[in-house]
């Protein structure tokens, strides 16, 4: 089963957010409906940017990855580019 990890960007102050989980769909729902302690406040939330991993490692690994950056311009240029494809 696939794992996905996905970047959300705030539509209330363009705040981004990395996670990653099993099911897109319900986790993003969850989260724009308030039922993420760290996404709550800044709702609404836009997927800006996912990736597919085989595996749940492999998946939280490169979250940690792009957290371990902090860096908004690291991000911003990853959402540019996945949108140029």
């Amino acid at each position: 089963m696939s794992y996905f990890v996905y970047i959300l960007q705030s539509l209330e102050d363009g705040s981004y957010y990395v996670g990653s989980t099993q099911d897109l769909t319900p986790r993003i729902e969850r989260h724009n409906q308030g039922r993420s302690k760290y996404t709550k406040a800044k709702r609404p939330w836009d997927l800006v940017y996912c990736e597919e991993h085989i595996d749940r490692a492999s998946a939280m690994k490169r979250e940690r990855e792009i957290k371990d950056k902090k860096s908004r311009d690291n991000i911003d240029k990853l959402v540019r580019t996945s949108r140029q494809l």
